[in-house]
């Protein structure tokens, strides 16, 4: 079922940067229309406690600030609808009207906001799904201060974990680094800066097969398998932070927006413009680098920058 109605802008996604490009196209009396998706509120609805996103000295629980940010957009007019987006189909001609599919429904818009996301990637060993929020971890940046004084281990080879694991040697006791060969996808200046550090070591080459926990609590230790010669051992740690990657959400789009080689949405400069005219990209979609709450809000805000000026510059009628 399709209707006449043409929105004037559609934000598909939630997370700061959803939430933050609903605020401000509803306060510039856009009107927009929200698909924040069933799992709204993105990454940070699997968060702990968020203590670096400015405004919160005391700190605020992921589902909190989210729920927060949700309503903050709500309060000037945004419109949410919580369901996914089933299918995405954007006009290539300037000016064109595109289509979003919700089940047999299909809205029809002007602009379209894309803040879908992306996801860490899993290991997808026992015990790392149930010790989420509880020693196991995606991000040392947000997560460190919790882990003072205590061994904590990064899994991946990659400048990413090098990153993270150097880090995190600013809080924790030890850090440990595991990975599943002896070399490192990592650049060398990263790898040799991490070697440099006094309470960081390497564990190679090993994968985890195991996350445990002391009846029922929070991680104790971990269960790793050499694997060259398969032989079995187990290491002490109270915070473990997987660093293997991300993968943007960009399915519904993949073969209509230009991606980078990693399959992020690329963006025009330091805008938020996509290939396709009056299609907008925010938040970690189209972000490899930093992929942090603070920067995803941010970039929701220049996607409803952007969004107004090109509706702002279409022709009249």
């Amino acid at each position: 079922m399709s209707s006449d109605t043409v929105e004037r802008v559609v934000i598909i996604g939630s997370g700061p940067a959803g939430y933050t490009a609903a605020l401000y196209t509803a306060r510039a009396d856009l009107e927009p229309l929200v698909i924040e998706g069933w799992a709204w509120g993105g990454l940070l609805q699997q968060t702990t406690e968020v203590e670096n996103f400015p405004g919160y000295p005391q700190g605020v629980m992921g589902p909190e600030m989210m729920q927060q940010l949700r309503d903050q957009a709500e309060r000037f007019g945004a419109r949410l609808r919580t369901e996914d987006a089933t299918g995405i189909n954007l006009s290539t001609e300037p000016g064109g009207i595109h289509e979003i599919q919700i089940g047999d429904e299909v809205i029809r818009a002007q602009t379209v906001v894309l803040a879908m996301g992306a996801e860490h990637k899993k290991l997808g060993v026992v015990g790392e799904e149930e010790l989420g929020g509880k020693g196991v971890s995606y991000c040392a940046t947000c997560d460190a201060a919790f882990f003072r004084d205590l061994p904590t281990v990064v899994v991946g080879g990659g400048d990413s974990a090098m990153e993270e694991a150097i880090f995190l040697t600013k809080f924790a006791s030890k850090v440990v680094v595991i990975h599943r060969r002896d070399e490192f996808r990592a650049s060398k200046i990263m790898v040799d800066r991490a070697r440099e550090i006094e309470n960081l070591e390497f564990m190679t080459p090993y994968a985890p097969t195991e996350f445990r926990a002391a009846d029922g609590g929070a991680l104790t230790t971990i269960a790793l398998k050499n694997t060259e010669t398969g032989e079995e051992t187990e290491i002490e740690a109270k915070g473990a932070f997987i660093a293997i990657g991300h993968v943007p959400t960009t399915e519904l789009v993949a073969e209509q927006v230009d991606r980078d080689h990693e399959g992020y949405i690329s963006v025009d400069g330091r805008s938020t413009r996509t290939n396709v005219a009056g299609v907008f990209a925010a938040g970690d979609l189209a972000d490899s680098t930093y992929r942090q709450a603070i920067t995803a809000a941010a970039s929701g805000c220049q996607a409803a920058l952007d969004a107004e000026r090109y509706l702002r510059d279409l022709p009249a009628g």
